[in-house]
């Protein structure tokens, strides 16, 4: 019995193959195909169940039947609603519902990440983004937060301190997550 071409399930044997898929993931975490959206939704939650992140921070679609690398605007996923547990400040709990209906608690394994010293927009300030789940090395795989979700969620900051710099931030899992620099 000749062996799968899709055997092997590590990077370098992804490398090799080189093959790349027509999809594009939007900013928004709109899912194309052949430039049209993907309608199917329980198909997106599929797919993006084999997403993978290489060494180099390329994403990979890896399917029982095919392998290849596809093309993402920013983050493959997107934080769509905000749910607040338990009580307020340390002990509170900040769960995330994705955009594939995947519900993540920020917390040590999955943090709230904000890159400050990335350059926006002089109108925007730094985008927040959630931890999914890791990649193959420092690259992980990560749901920007909406813009309705981000005010939700700035709507429960408290002053705290990052880095010895005075800052607002959220508390989740005992856990302190930085979101924006104070003046």
């Amino acid at each position: 019995m000749a062996p799968s071409p899709i055997s092997g399930t590590d990077s370098q044997s992804r490398r090799m193959r080189k093959r790349v898929l027509p999809f594009l993931i939007r900013r928004d975490g709109t899912w194309l195909y052949n430039g049209s959206p993907v309608r199917r939704k329980p198909m997106i939650c599929l797919f993006s169940s084999m997403l993978q992140r290489d060494p180099d921070g390329v994403f990979w679609l890896e399917t029982p039947t095919e392998c290849g690398s596809i093309e993402v605007e920013d983050a493959p996923f997107t934080a769509v609603e905000l749910d607040f547990r338990g009580t307020c400040g340390r002990r509170q709990t900040l769960c995330f519902r994705t955009n594939v209906d995947e519900v993540i608690c920020a917390g040590p394994d999955h943090p709230i990440e904000v890159d400050w010293d990335r350059p926006t927009c002089e109108d925007s300030a730094p985008v927040p983004y959630l931890r999914i789940r890791d990649g193959e090395g420092r690259w992980p795989i990560l749901a920007r937060l909406t813009r309705p979700v981000y005010y939700e969620l700035a709507a429960l900051a408290v002053p705290g301190h990052c880095k010895g710099r005075p800052c607002l931030g959220v508390w989740s899992q005992d856990r302190f997550f930085p979101l924006a620099r104070l003046s």
